[in-house]
């Protein structure tokens, strides 16, 4: 039996398993987009400033940053499954909070519970890897990656109609209703993994981490609107913190994250890869919503309404599902670092596609659906890369490091290209707009990260020093 897994095989149907994890990773990537029909309105609907209801948004991406690497510490050393139920739990009460909430504080706090949700994808990752046969287990982690993909993809469409045509606590009704059925199927269907660490929990090692990325995500996100002087101070801040935070992880017998580990070849530069195309794949959010939206008095506009927007970028998450069986495949013919090399060189040649073809809907659509293809093939190759290079009472804190890498990638994204956008506008009456240049500037900053990407992919050793990967991303062999 292929090293990595359990003794014996739990799970008697393995099909169940992973479409009851794939439904939680797309449940708790819908919280990443449910609230964004509502962005405009939150200051009338919560009667609060413009500035703080931004709180809405920025709450959830620290709490998701927290929470991800201390949830996959706990999985490895208490239980995976104990902890995607935890985690279920908590989305469920965020989501019941949110549609009871009328005010900002109480908002607030539910969008952090969602956002502490958010170690659902790689715990499911990681109880695949302990529960699944081997033949079955490229393409359930290929499926269980890019669920990320098609909750936030389904997410808009479905939030724009329910916003226009009911009450905006709907929203979150139904996020409460889905998290609710997925908890349900998880205690029901889902076995808990005999794999554990053990260990003490590394409470320090939490707080140093939670501390360095709070200060960091808030320089990226609230840098430019507090000042310089504050900005440095974070960033500095940050970076001490991180330094400490370093020291105690190298001398602590049971850290949060292994260090070691970590600097391997293989985790090392996959883990790079992951930050270099988490920036890449945000670029397209950012871009593609705002030509579909904005009017078509500045040339180069679509002047659609936000339902349009969110069915237009819809097909994009189809595709990234619809690669989960390539990516095994690919995988397996060649290893998963070729696959993350080629779903990154996608993504570059769907943003340069975006680049000369933004005149039209249909444009949007298929740009949108080329670069979600190349997100389908990368995403589907990581797990395995970091899967075959770390222990596997390891693997649940390595898949939630991992996605928190990307993570940090998106944010620094999301920071540099508004930032572009804010400095390349154009005037429309008294609005300024982001410029079809400005725009055009983003999409080649995401196409050539993407190819950085696939640079950095293609330095992974081929010969992992733990379990080869390529076994972890292998297809059914009769």
């Amino acid at each position: 039996m292929p090293a990595g897994h359990s003794p014996t095989t739990r799970v008697t149907n393995p099909a169940a398993v992973v479409a009851v994890l794939a439904f939680g990773g797309i449940t708790v990537s819908l919280m990443q987009t449910v609230v964004i029909p509502l962005v405009p309105r939150l200051p009338e609907l919560l009667s609060a400033d413009p500035g703080d209801t931004a709180w809405a948004i920025t709450a959830t991406l620290l709490a998701a940053a927290v929470a991800t690497p201390t949830v996959g510490r706990l999985g490895d050393m208490y239980g995976k499954r104990r902890m995607l139920l935890v985690s279920l739990v908590v989305l469920v009460a965020g989501s019941v909070l949110a549609a009871l909430s009328s005010t900002l504080g109480p908002m607030v706090v539910a969008r952090v519970l969602q956002g502490a949700a958010s170690g659902v994808i790689p715990l499911g990752i990681s109880i695949m890897r302990d529960e699944l046969p081997a033949e079955r287990l490229g393409s359930a982690i290929a499926l269980m990656s890019a669920s990320l993909g098609v909750g936030g993809a389904l997410g808009l469409p479905a939030s724009a109609l329910l916003v226009d045509h009911l009450d905006w606590h709907a929203l979150f009704w139904l996020a409460s209703a889905l998290g609710a059925v997925c908890l349900v199927l998880v205690v029901v269907l889902v076995p808990e993994s005999p794999v554990r660490g053990g260990g003490r929990f590394d409470l320090l090692g939490a707080l140093g981490l939670s501390a360095a990325l709070i200060m960091l995500l808030l320089a990226i996100s609230k840098g430019s609107q507090w000042g310089a002087a504050t900005n440095a101070a974070l960033y500095g801040g940050a970076a001490l913190v991180l330094v400490a935070w370093g020291w105690w992880e190298l001398r602590t017998p049971a850290p949060l994250v292994d260090l070691r580990t970590s600097a391997r070849r293989q985790v090392l530069l996959t883990n790079t890869a992951s930050v270099v195309f988490g920036f890449a794949m945000f670029a397209q959010s950012l871009v593609l919503p705002q030509v579909l939206q904005v009017p078509t008095a500045t040339g180069y506009g679509l002047g659609q309404s936000l339902v349009v927007v969110g069915l237009a970028m819809a097909p994009s998450g189809l595709v990234m599902m619809a690669m989960s069986p390539l990516t095994a495949r690919l995988s397996r013919a060649a290893g998963p670092r070729v696959t993350l090399a080629a779903g990154a060189v996608v993504v570059a040649v769907g943003y340069a596609l975006g680049i000369v073809l933004m005149s039209q809907v249909w444009h949007l659509v298929l740009v949108s659906s080329v670069i979600g293809a190349g997100i389908g093939l990368g995403y589907g190759a990581i797990p395995a890369l970091v899967m075959g290079a770390v222990p596997v009472s390891e693997t649940a804190a390595a898949n939630s490091f991992n996605a928190l890498m990307r993570s940090i990638g998106s944010s620094v994204s999301s920071a540099v290209a508004g930032a572009v956008l804010a400095g390349m506008t154009v005037s429309l009456g008294p609005v300024d707009l982001p410029s079809q240049a400005g725009l055009r500037v983003v999409l080649a900053m995401g196409s050539g990260a993407a190819v950085l990407a696939a640079a950095i992919a293609l330095l992974i050793p081929r010969s992992p020093s733990v379990k080869p990967a390529e076994q972890l991303a292998e297809p059914a062999t009769a």
